[in-house]
């Protein structure tokens, strides 16, 4: 019997499956580790510390981190289609919902050669037990389901099973509670013959309820997001306010071309546009009822022509490039929206530059880390371009976001005035009246004294302070303490938690204040001033707890970039993000923002290890931490919501953070850690990827020479490749001398550099 294995319920490539391929992914430890959350957070939920809902969300993302087989069938050109199904004689059965899976299994055990069971396991959900089994003989799939259930005694089998292309998750091994490796690798499938003739039936969806169908061909595998981005742009960009409906209507007759005409899938992809929901849907439902020709219409042969040219993300890690990472097509709505009267040059900036004025929302709200530290939303943001680059581009978005910070700001400062003009007005000796509550000013002017600046930290009431300067430098302006460097030392204990600040003063009228930093901040500057104004601080922290970002050199001639329209209808699409974060409180918590920062760390210390560069990996510990503040910023933004623009976003932040500080720093961090001077300034490089694929160790050592690399040696460094599974030997290291051995890199590191991981 042959049937299917498949890296993931979004690729519709599959191969033939064999023993090797099933034993390898049910030991797989990245399956071992998905099962492993989804069953922890199954007992949160069963011990009401989750909600089901909750429960059902993270699964359904998680279980999309799985490898998966196709039971029922193999497909003639490896592609995972109905039409190009080639059945397999195996049929799958699903118990669901039950509570003891182990112990439905016990029941069912003694009669599996019976009834043709060739592996059974529990479910990655941990509330069903799922049947592999062997299709009596004449039966099509639909009977054989019936024939099952009929021996089970299970009158809840779901009807719905004669897609020859539906998946079924692989779990690890400890799930599995019986295999009869022989039997379900046999050949000998006489149903399997016949069934492969029989008549298949219509694409359906399949029976996972947490995967949506995928589209049929000819149509490429698509990314969502950009291709309504792309549908979008080619039907004259987002509507206006009175045209919403319309334009809805129009965006769904045209998706429903890739969306198998199914209004739930559209909904899946498709914004509101501000419209009401209700309203929304019930135009979705309407385009999907209308009658329309079969043929694709010309706009929508363009869009999937643009979305086949354009490689998806194309992110890369960019170190060692002059310019830095690209900005991924797919945006979350808050991000696309706050960039979408951006120029484009302009837009990856304007995409950093907005996290701390987003932040400074956020209130009495905490987030646990990957080393169970919680963080407030702490956001520091310096632009750092060339003159006359166009840095103001920031200013517009930021003025959007703080405008009801500011609204506030502006009462509470008339109260303030009005209190001070009434204490001058009245002598030493009258009774004078005390300093009013709820006096909140979160935006701050950076000119102000250290007793100033404490104060508005205790009248913020455990808000954030905010503010933008210009000019970096203007920091030096906040007269904290007449030490020098103390505004670098407000920046560091603005970033780590719980870190108190003040001032003491024993004069009754005098400010006397310990409080938590919390300090959200934008900063522009030239490369050369910004490089100058961090000189002495390099390995002292604060870089690494800021967030940089760049904008490109124009070429010389450009024309001058235009920019959109803030109107109206921009502050009201921009209204409910601002308003899910004002009203967010306490420990919020997403596994999905956990798990990409764990991934994300690994793949910081693969890159650490491939350019042996000791400042990256050190400047990538915090740059983490920054990159998981955005996305629990973006998850709360959106209701707390995760999907897939999130991760594609936050991992480019990332690289791209980092890019920035290697770029404009790197080099002058290793010379002070180092003490020595003049190595021409670059990012660190995979050393790698610059060997053959085949090298020797004088090569790998004369890399390194040329290369200057002086942290670690070339046997740690070869040992560490070869623990790690990027190289191999090609020859015998027992019988071949040291100098005489040959190292090549391996396939799976191979294939994870061509699929830009």
């Amino acid at each position: 019997m042959s049937f299917g294995i498949s890296q993931s319920i979004k690729s519709r490539a599959v191969q033939v499956c064999t023993p090797e391929l099933l034993n390898q992914a049910l030991d797989n430890p990245h399956v071992a580790r998905i099962c492993a959350e989804i069953r922890d957070a199954w007992e949160q939920k069963m011990r009401g510390e989750r909600s089901a809902e909750d429960f059902e969300t993270l699964k359904g993302n998680l279980k999309k981190q799985l490898p998966i087989l196709t039971p029922h069938a193999t497909f003639k050109n490896g592609r995972r289609l109905n039409a190009e199904a080639i059945p397999s004689g195996l049929s799958i059965y699903d118990l669901d919902h039950i509570t003891n899976p182990e112990g439905r299994w016990a029941e069912i055990a003694p009669r599996k050669e019976e009834l043709g069971i060739v592996m059974a396991h529990i479910t990655p959900s941990y509330e069903g037990l799922r049947l592999i089994f062997i299709i009596p003989k004449g039966m099509d799939l639909a009977r054989a389901q019936a024939w099952m259930a009929e021996q089970l005694g299970d009158t809840t089998y779901d009807v719905c099973v004669k897609d020859y292309a539906r998946s079924s998750f692989i779990v690890s091994r400890e799930y599995v509670m019986w295999m009869d490796e022989e039997a379900l690798f046999s050949e000998n499938s006489e149903n399997s013959e016949s069934s492969e003739n029989s008549e298949h039936s219509e694409y359906s969806e399949p029976s996972e309820p947490s995967e949506p169908s995928e589209p049929s061909d000819p149509f490429p595998p698509l990314e969502y997001p950009n291709l309504v981005a792309i549908l979008e742009e080619q039907m004259g960009g987002r509507p206006a306010h009175g045209s919403r409906n319309n334009f809805i209507f129009s965006m769904a007759c045209h998706l429903r071309y890739v969306c198998n005409d199914d209004p739930h899938w559209i909904a899946q992809v498709l914004p509101t546009y501000g419209e009401n929901r209700e309203k929304w849907m019930a135009t979705i439902k309407s385009a999907c009822n209308r009658s329309q020709t079969p043929y694709i219409p010309g706009i929508m042969k363009r869009v999937l022509e643009i979305c086949k040219r354009q490689t998806s993300d194309a992110e890369g890690d960019g170190m060692a490039d002059n310019q830095p990472p690209k900005m991924p097509r797919t945006l979350p709505p808050l991000i696309r929206l706050l960039i979408s009267k951006t120029p484009t040059l302009y837009k990856p900036a304007v995409a950093h530059a907005v996290f701390p004025a987003l932040g400074a929302h956020l209130w009495q709200t905490r987030f646990r880390y990957i080393d169970n530290v919680e963080h407030e939303a702490t956001l520091m943001n310096v632009l750092m371009a060339g003159t006359g680059a166009g840095k103001n581009c920031i200013t517009e978005p930021i003025n959007r976001i703080m405008a009801d910070i500011r609204r506030r700001d502006l009462d509470n400062l008339r109260r303030e005035r009005e209190w001070k003009r009434e204490m001058q007005t009245k002598g030493a000796n009258k009774d004078k009246r005390c300093r009013p509550e709820g006096l909140v000013i979160q935006e701050i002017d950076p000119d102000m004294t250290n007793a100033a600046f404490v104060q508005r930290l205790a009248d913020a009431e455990e808000r954030f302070l905010y503010t933008r300067m210009n000019e970096i430098d203007q920091f030096d302006a906040l007269k904290t303490s007449a030490r020098s460097k103390a505004q670098f030392q407000i920046m560091c204990l603005a970033f780590d938690p719980g870190n108190s600040y003040g001032q003491t003063r024993v004069g009754t009228g005098s400010v006397s204040e310990r409080v938590c930093i919390r300090f959200n901040w934008n900063a522009s500057t030239t490369v050369q001033k910004g490089q100058r104004y961090f000189a002495s601080v390099l390995t002292d922290g604060p870089i690494s707890r800021i967030n940089f970002c760049t904008i490109p050199e124009r070429e010389i001639g450009a024309e001058m970039p235009v920019y959109g329209t803030y109107d109206k209808g921009f502050d009201e699409e921009l209204r409910p993000y601002i308003e899910r974060l004002n009203n967010a409180r306490g420990l919020i918590d997403c596994p999905q923002a956990r798990t990409l920062a764990k991934k994300l760390m690994e793949e910081c210390a693969d890159f650490s290890r491939l350019s042996q560069s000791r400042v990256y990996e050190n400047l990538s510990y915090r740059a983490n931490v920054i990159a998981y503040l955005k996305a629990m910023v973006l998850y709360v933004a959106q209701g707390e919501k995760w999907d897939k623009t999130i991760e594609h976003f936050v991992r480019w932040s990332l690289k791209y953070d980092l890019w920035c500080k290697m770029h404009f720093f790197g080099e002058s961090i290793l010379n002070q850690e180092t003490a020595e001077q003049g190595r021409e300034r670059r990012g660190p490089q995979n050393l790698l990827d610059l060997l053959p694929n085949e090298f020797t160790r004088q090569e790998a050592q004369g890399l390194r020479q040329r290369l200057g690399i002086r942290t670690g040696s070339l046997s740690t460094m070869l040992g560490i490749w070869k623990h790690r599974g990027y190289i191999e030997y090609t020859n015998d290291p027992l019988t071949t001398p040291l100098e005489k051995r040959i190292y090549r890199k391996t396939d799976i590191y191979l294939g994870k550099q061509r699929a830009g991981t």
